[in-house]
């Protein structure tokens, strides 16, 4: 029952944040902030990530192929598949979900637990439009460019971590990352990439809203926020596979 409950007021603030701005230049000067603060202090974290990420599929795909009827290029294509498909919209939105998600629920938790959220009300502001849509709009536009940039980087890993130690050549890995792309792998990551934007900020501004008590309070709520983003972006993730990939 309570989670039919959360449900509802999770829809309820939905409602709330999507409602009319009153000054549309207020919120475009928090949508430019919200930008730097959850998607570019993000790239560093995520270039990392990434580069590790694809060394490691290209690395584990060339130490299992024992097989002599397997080309070579296969390493090249099961590291462009693997990273565009799933490794870089869905793994590295689930950090996201942990940096992003946690940072967000513990600001807007500490303004509720200080009463701050509070004064804004009595100001006649929609605190809710006022704090949460602009870091939703900053995140779905952001989040993609981060994807795109992820993808390239974790294929760059791949590369140089197969090609330096003499798994594959240059010629037979940059074939197997050219070999059958379908343009339609890209689009599907990014939609699935902006669903996930959507899901980390909208859950996470819900459980940081709704903090009640103190600051023990607050990194509880900054923890459901992490473990809950985690698990809507899985099933979200499995949903959004079975409609556009089957």
């Amino acid at each position: 029952m309570s989670y039919i409950v959360s449900i509802g007021k999770y829809v309820g603030m939905l409602k709330d944040v999507f409602s009319k701005p009153e000054r549309f230049k207020v919120y475009y000067r928090r949508t430019i902030t919200e930008i730097e603060t959850i998607g570019i202090n993000s790239a560093g974290i995520v270039a990392i990530l990434s580069v590790f990420m694809g060394a490691v599929i290209a690395l584990q795909t060339a130490s299992n192929m024992d097989s002599p009827l397997l080309p070579k290029y296969t390493i090249g294509y099961i590291t462009r598949s693997s990273t565009i498909l799933e490794f870089s919209p869905t793994i590295i939105s689930l950090i996201l979900a942990g940096k992003v998600g946690s940072n967000i629920a513990s600001e807007i938790g500490t303004m509720k637990v200080t009463e701050q959220i509070d004064a804004l009300e009595i100001m006649g502001v929609n605190s809710l439009s006022f704090l949460v849509l602009p870091k939703i709009i900053a995140s779905v536009f952001f989040f993609p460019f981060l994807i795109i940039c992820s993808m390239g980087l974790s294929i760059l890993g791949g590369y140089y971590s197969v090609t330096a130690s003499g798994l594959t050549s240059h010629e037979e890995f940059v074939y197997g990352v050219r070999a059958f792309f379908k343009t339609g792998d890209i689009i599907y990551a990014l939609v699935k990439t902006c669903v996930f934007a959507f899901i980390i900020v909208s859950v996470s501004s819900y459980f940081g809203y709704y903090t009640k008590g103190g600051a023990l309070d607050v990194g509880k709520s900054s923890t459901q926020a992490v473990v809950w983003s985690s698990i809507v972006i899985l099933l979200a993730n499995f949903v959004l596979t079975q409609l556009i990939l089957m």
